[in-house]
């Protein structure tokens, strides 16, 4: 069996089932004013909390849609030590070939917790790899709603 028939079927066996659900991360002001600062987007409901505090629905700044998404990584922990290997064992690549499906139902309100849960949606013969895809939900800690829903696909090659 070649090392792309091994991962295939055992991500095809995994289709449906969770995989991963990371430990809370806290969105603090600091981390909201970097993104600000790397993304450009300062608009005051991000940055500004005296003016969010009196004028914003939330009564605080919120994290931006996009700080959300770039976070997937770290909620995910898929660059963590040893998480390549484990996972996606006899492949030497995996490429983020994008999402499918990003939505942000609900605001990540300053000081909120957020972690990630991960689940195989699908696995697929691509040429030359394995194409894995996951629907990720961010949570918000005591929030019905999630933050954050997105598939992410992956392309691993051996």
């Amino acid at each position: 069996m070649t090392p792309v028939e091994a991962l295939l079927g055992m991500y095809r066996e995994m289709v449906g089932g969770e995989v991963h659900l990371g430990g809370w991360l806290t969105i603090d002001q600091e981390r909201i004013d970097a993104f600000a600062a790397a993304s450009g987007d300062r608009q005051w409901i991000h940055t500004d909390p005296q003016r969010a505090a009196a004028e914003s629905p939330y009564g605080t700044t919120i994290a931006h849609g996009f700080l959300t998404l770039s976070l997937l990584p770290l909620l995910t922990e898929s660059n963590a030590p040893g998480s390549f290997e484990r996972n996606y064992p006899g492949m030497r690549l995996r490429v983020n070939y994008g999402l499918e499906r990003v939505r942000f139902p609900s605001p990540v309100l300053c000081g909120s917790r957020v972690r990630a849960r991960s689940v195989v949606i699908g696995a697929e013969e691509v040429p030359g790899g394995v194409q894995v895809a996951y629907r990720i939900t961010v949570e918000i800690d005591g929030v019905d709603k999630p933050a954050c829903v997105a598939e992410q696909l992956f392309r691993l090659y051996p």
